[in-house]
Formats: structure tokens, sequence, C-alpha cells
């Protein structure tokens, strides 16, 4: 069990910390339980609607605790956001240039959490050798303003897989 906890009911009613006190890291084998409740937590709040029930199904099949940590070992690198030992987003990236999942707890959406933590992805991708000159990203109709607001175009039309909706994105890299 990790040392981090998932926001209560009540947390979510009290005053937010500011951003400073916001740290991010590797996520850890064992905060993927944890990774894995939060996404799926805000999935069924504002994406799973949406879904089929095949759709529904295969994003739970992808966000289980053991596909995070079989992705990691496939090169995938995923990074958390904690306030507090609370986890407040993750951010997950394939290739060191594709967001795969990015996700912030109900709670703490609307403060800059996905901007951080999209920063921290693009600076660890550098730092495992990523030469970057965009990130791309399938986003779900109710991301898509999200990403735009981080900088992100749409590059094609909307489509589905295996009940999956998604648009494709993507962001030119400053400095690349």
């Amino acid at each position: 069990m990790s040392d981090l906890e998932l926001p209560s009911p009540c947390e979510m009613f009290s005053e937010v910390a500011r951003m400073s006190d916001t740290t991010c890291r590797v996520m850890q084998t064992e905060d993927a339980g944890n990774v894995s409740v939060l996404v799926n937590s805000v999935f069924d709040t504002y994406i799973a609607p949406q879904y089929t029930p095949q759709g529904k199904s295969e994003f739970r099949k992808y966000t289980e605790s053991e596909a995070f940590l079989e992705r990691i070992d496939q090169g995938h690198f995923v990074i958390i956001a904690v306030r507090e030992d609370v986890l407040v987003g993750m951010i997950e990236m394939r290739e060191n240039n594709h967001v795969s999942l990015l996700f912030v707890a109900e709670a703490f959406q609307r403060q800059g959490v996905s901007r951080v933590l999209l920063e921290e992805a693009t600076t660890h991708a550098r730092s495992l050798g990523a030469e970057l000159e965009r990130i791309t990203v399938n986003s779900s109709r109710y991301g898509v303003p999200v990403y735009e607001a981080l900088g992100f175009r749409q590059t094609g039309p909307e489509r589905t897989v295996n009940g999956i909706a998604f648009i494709p994105l993507a962001k030119r890299i400053e400095g690349a």
C-alpha cells in the first residue's frame, strides 16, 4: 500500500493549497493502485458517459494498476503530482513524446496541475535523451479544452477505436 491517499470528500471541499505546495515525481510501483483509482474516478465522472460499453471496458483494462506497471517496463513513464501526501494528478508518456493519459482529481482541476505535469513530463523526457519537437495526444472530447489551453491544436478528425472516441492533437515544443 502506498503512503499516498486520494482526496477525501472533506478535503475536496476544503481550501486548496497553492501550486507551490505541489510536488511531482516519477510514479513508483507502490503508487500504481492509487493512480489507477484516481484515473478511473475522473474517467467515470467526465468521460465514461460518452463511451460505449466496449470503450469503457477497454479503458478500464488499460488503467489497471498492473497495466501501468507493464507499460513502464515497455518504456512508458508516469509522473504524479502530490500535495501533502494526497495524489492530485498524473501524466503517462509513451515514447517520450505522446501523452497516453493525463488526469487530475476533480477537487484540483483548474488550478494548473495539468500544466505542471506536462512541463515535468517534458523535462523528464529530455532527461532521458529525447529531442522533442512536438508532443501528441489522443484526447477525449472532455479533455480538448484543457489541451488547447496548454497549446495543443487538433491535427485530425475525431475517431473511434475499440469503442474509445478520441481527437488527435499536437503541441509544438518551443526551443526544439
